[in-house]
């Protein structure tokens, strides 16, 4: 029986550039408790597809979690910056609250 984890492998291995299952796959191994290697593919994701913003939320958590403060603000930044640019409110506010909440807030404007 084959895991989430490998059915999204894959998928990936039809489709390697698409961001989505970059995505899929760094949230699996989150969701498996595997935090090194969900950063890792958060990180690269950012890295090959900047413009999918989902990434930056939940990378900017895991630094969060991690204790990595700075990081999570840098990545809560470039996701606001991407999120405005392409209009994405819905995400520009999750990236919004979670910069305030680090009391990071200075960046709230539209």
């Amino acid at each position: 029986m084959s895991t989430r984890l490998d059915q999204l492998n894959e998928f990936l291995k039809e489709s390697p550039e698409d961001p989505f299952l970059k995505y899929a796959i760094a949230a699996e191994y989150l969701k498996q408790g595997n935090e090194q290697e969900a950063m890792s593919r958060f990180e690269d994701l950012v890295q090959s597809n900047p413009e999918y913003v989902g990434t930056y939320y939940h990378l900017g958590k895991l630094y969060e979690k991690l204790s990595r403060e700075e990081s999570a603000i840098a990545t809560y930044r470039s996701g606001i910056e991407i999120a405005r640019k392409s209009r994405n409110f819905h995400a520009l506010g999750e990236l919004q609250g979670a910069l305030a909440v680090l009391g990071d807030d200075d960046d709230d404007d539209f």
